[in-house]
Parts: structure tokens; C-alpha cells; sequence
């Protein structure tokens, strides 16, 4: 198959994962390449339907709603892994780590601190309280650990020169761990040779470790062995899947709100055996459903009476309610801030270039640039609401330029980041396709970072919208553990 580095020429303006701007596959690459090199187009074609195949039967699937293909997909996978060599993976460790570690100091510095970030200058007070992640019911809540956030999802971009950027916190309920291990199981089942020539680290403990993180921040009464459940909103959830399989690699019951009661401040579920204590709840459910009389009166999917128990300490739930907060937009340009107040460091990987439209002298610049730069709503997630400037009509412009000027707090704006490229099978041949990285760090007894994480893809050509619901997918990340060379931290 024609597949060698010619097919995939650097671009200028671009980083490629795979090939160096002289157009020759970089080392870490090779075994890879040269195992596709030896596959034809249809061979590459029926290993992505058994693939596809596979994650349809066994209900690996994601919804997307509102669209003509109807909700129901196989969970986008391309057959093209992304490779991270050890020293370059050992920096976004390190980087990871240290991002939230702050992160958790400064969503207990608010809850249930002195507030100190907010008296010392670091984050404007009202940029907190007018956050719709800033939830009043959080306050005084003690967490274990001060592990608010205990399953983070961050994700990273590399830029035009390499170097990695964070471009957002996801904090509350970060998803795609599942999609990370069943790309790794399909990956190994599909092209077991392309693993022969590299040593590849293991994410199969996963389960393993969100247990022990969970059990570390157990309530006291709770003993030796506590009692852990998933708390998922029910089967019409675009991420259930995930939701039973995180239940299911953790060895513990999957439970919606119906199956759980609070008696004298103490949570208990619903069993054949009667009812039986719950110690620990890893819920998937937002923050305004998951008590009806303390949020949202109407919702049908969380526990009444939750949070009064959670006050009380007879329970613990991850991640903690008011986590919205911490990955506001643009409560996230002041992250570098708070890495350097709470951890006396400078941070290890830079955020993208932020603008706050809240401040009239970077809203007049804003304006000015709208059609160079990337404008996001603050509480949006997968990739709604977002404007790419250079590829937006005037319509679209005049469009946010209103809405920006209506709710300036609502909306931030960044420099455009020219997403690095891998190869993705583009239905007769592979092509140059832009991604991201999705690491997940795990905050129990001691700060834990998945190895690689969820890469995703955007399928469509020129695309930089990476989120499967807006036509991307995902691929195998690969962190090798065979070089203990050190590698310089990219600027």
C-alpha cells in the first residue's frame, strides 16, 4: 500500500504527529507505518468493518442527537494509533498532575476555605459567583483528600511548533475512558502484529484505579470495606455505555436515582436482600438533577435528600457538586495564576492564548479580530456553540459579535491553534487528519494519570472539530515505556 512518508507531506502551518517536515516517518512511527505498508486498501477497509462490526454488537456505541442518520452509532474508531515516546509523556505527566492538583486546591480554597485566591487578587469574586458552575449548595462541604476533582478529563492540542497547549478543564463528568479501553481491546485484537515491534504501557488497570481512588475518599462510619455504586441518569444517556462499563470494570452495582433511598441522612440501594448501605457514589448526573430539594424540583433522576446526607458525612459522591466552577472558560485563563499561588511553580504546559470579553479593552481587540480567532460560550461543551473565525461567514460573525455584546461574561475568545495532524483512513487511502488528547488524571491517595488517553480525530478534511458529536472520532494512543531518554520541554 502507498503509504510511505510521501503520502503524508508536512504542511506548513501545521505539526505532524507522524512525519518531520522533510517528509519522513519520525522513529517512533516506523514500526507502524511499515506494518500498513504491507496491507492494500481493502484489507485497511475490512479491518475497520470488523472493527465497526464489533462495536455495534457488543453496544459500543454514541448518540448524536438531531441527526438524519438517526442517534445510534458505532463508536468512531480509526485504525491509525497515535504514538507518544516515554520522555515526551513523562512532561504531560508531570504537567497534568500539576494543573490539577492546583485545580482541586482552588475549588477547596472556595467551598470550604478562606477564599484566599479571591482576597489575595488572584480570581475576581465576581467571576466566580457568576459562573453556572458555582453552585451555593457546595459550600462548607467537606471532601476527603480535598479531591473534588477526582476523575479529570484534560484536554491537550499541539500547536505549529509542537509544543502541547491545555485547551480546556473538563471537571464534572469527563467522559471517553470507556472508548479509551475498547479502542485498546479492539486495537489488539484487530492488528496484534502492529504491537510486536513496540512496548507499549497498559491502561487496563483503569478500573482498578478509579475503585481505589473512590474508596480513598470513603466517610469515616463506612469502615473497611465500603460500598461503591455508579449513579447513571438511566439507558437514554448518550454516555450509558460508559456508565455501565465503568460500573462493570469496577465490580460494582450500576444504580439510578429510583434505586436509592435516604433514611436519617444515610444513603442506602435497593437489592433482593433489602436495603443495603451506600458508602460511595461515582455519579454521572449533573449537578441540577441529582437532588430534587435542593436543585431542580422536577428531576426524576437523582435522590432526594442526597445532599443533606452528603453534608452530614455519611456519604461521599465524586466528582463534587459545584466542580462547574473550576472548567469555566474563563475561570480557565486564570489557571496559570492559581498554579503559581498554590504550588509556588510555573506551569508546565501553557494554556492557548485567552481573551475575557467581560473586559472592555480585550473585547474591543476582539472585536476588531473575530474573524482570526476562536469565540466559545463559557458553559458549552461538545463543541457547540463554537465560532472558528477564518472559517465563519459574515452572517455567523455578525451573529456572535451580538451575542457578545449582549452577555459578554458568557463568551471568551482564543487564538486559533492549528491542531497537529496523524493519518486517518479517509475511505480509499489514508489522509492527514487533525486531533487532540483527552488524558485522564484520577485523584486519590496520590495523583494518577492514565497513560495516553483518548485521542480524537476530525474525520471530516479541514475539519478542527474533534468532538464525535460533531463528526469525529477517536484513535489508540500509545505511550511507549522503551526510552528513558529525557526530552526537552517544547515552548
Amino acid at each position: 500500500m502507498a503509504n510511505d512518508g510521501a503520502a503524508f507531506p508536512g504542511a506548513a502551518g501545521f505539526f505532524d504527529e507522524a512525519v518531520d517536515q522533510q517528509g519522513h516517518i519520525r522513529n517512533h512511527y516506523r514500526p507502524v507505518q511499515e506494518w500498513f505498508d504491507r496491507l492494500t486498501s481493502a484489507q485497511v477497509k475490512a479491518l475497520e468493518e470488523r472493527g465497526n462490526e464489533s462495536f455495534l454488537r457488543r453496544g459500543i456505541t454514541f448518540t448524536v442527537y438531531g441527526g438524519e442518520e438517526g442517534t445510534e452509532r458505532a463508536w468512531p474508531m480509526d485504525l491509525y494509533p497515535r504514538i507518544i515516546e516515554a520522555g515526551e509523556w513523562s512532561i504531560i505527566e508531570r504537567g497534568l498532575i500539576q494543573r490539577v492538583t492546583a485545580l482541586n486546591r482552588f475549588l477547596d480554597d472556595i467551598y470550604t476555605g478562606e477564599q484566599a485566591v479571591i482576597h489575595d487578587g488572584i480570581v475576581p469574586r465576581h467571576l466566580i459567583t457568576s459562573s453556572t458552575g458555582f453552585e451555593r449548595e457546595a459550600m462548607n462541604v467537606q471532601v476527603a483528600r480535598g479531591a473534588r476533582c477526582l476523575v479529570a478529563g484534560i484536554d491537550l492540542v499541539r500547536g505549529t511548533n509542537g509544543g502541547y497547549r491545555i485547551l480546556e478543564d473538563n471537571l464534572r463528568n469527563p467522559s471517553g475512558i470507556s472508548y479509551v479501553l475498547e479502542n485498546r481491546a479492539a486495537m489488539t485484537k484487530l492488528l496484534p502484529a502492529a504491537f510486536s515491534d513496540l512496548a507499549v504501557r497498559s491502561v487496563n488497570h483503569y478500573g482498578r484505579s478509579l475503585l481505589r481512588a473512590l474508596r480513598s475518599i470513603a466517610p469515616p462510619a463506612s469502615g473497611n470495606d465500603p460500598t461503591v455504586v455508579v449513579l447513571t441518569p438511566g439507558i437514554f444517556n448518550s454516555a450509558y455505555f460508559e456508565h455501565a462499563f465503568l460500573a462493570r470494570s469496577m465490580g460494582v452495582e450500576l444504580v439510578e436515582g429510583r434505586d436509592l433511598v435516604v433514611d436519617n441522612h444515610m444513603v442506602a440501594m435497593r437489592t433482593t436482600r433489602g436495603l443495603e448501605r451506600v458508602d460511595i457514589i461515582y455519579r454521572r448526573i449533573d449537578d441540577s438533577f441529582l437532588d430534587p430539594v435542593v436543585f431542580n424540583p422536577l428531576s426524576t433522576l437523582g435522590v432526594p435528600g442526597l445532599m443533606a446526607a452528603v453534608r452530614a458525612g455519611q456519604v461521599s459522591i465524586a466528582n463534587s457538586v459545584g466542580n462547574g466552577v473550576g472548567d469555566d472558560k474563563a475561570v480557565y485563563a486564570y489557571v496559570p495564576d492559581m498554579i503559581r499561588y498554590y504550588l509556588g511553580e510555573d506551569p508546565i504546559i501553557p494554556n492557548v492564548t485567552t481573551y475575557l470579553l467581560w473586559e472592555p479593552e480585550q473585547r474591543a481587540e476582539v472585536l476588531e479580530r473575530l474573524g482570526e480567532l476562536v469565540i466559545k460560550p463559557v458553559a458549552e461543551s461538545g463543541g457547540y456553540g463554537i465560532v472558528i473565525g477564518p472559517k465563519a461567514t459574515e452572517a455567523q460573525l455578525d451573529e456572535v459579535k451580538e451575542k457578545i455584546m449582549s452577555d459578554p461574561r458568557n463568551w471568551i475568545a482564543q487564538e486559533v491553534v492549528n491542531l497537529s495532524r496523524l493519518p486517518a483512513w479517509a475511505g480509499d487511502g489514508f489522509a492527514p487528519r487533525h486531533i487532540d488528547l483527552r488524558p485522564f488524571v484520577l485523584s486519590g491517595e496520590q495523583v494518577e494519570v492514565i497513560p495516553g488517553g483518548l485521542t480524537r480525530v476530525a474525520l471530516r478534511e479541514g475539519s478542527l472539530i474533534v468532538n464525535s458529536s460533531q463528526g469525529g472520532g477517536s484513535k489508540d494512543t500509545w505511550v511507549l515505556d522503551d526510552s528513558n531518554k529525557p526530552v526537552e520541554a517544547p515552548s
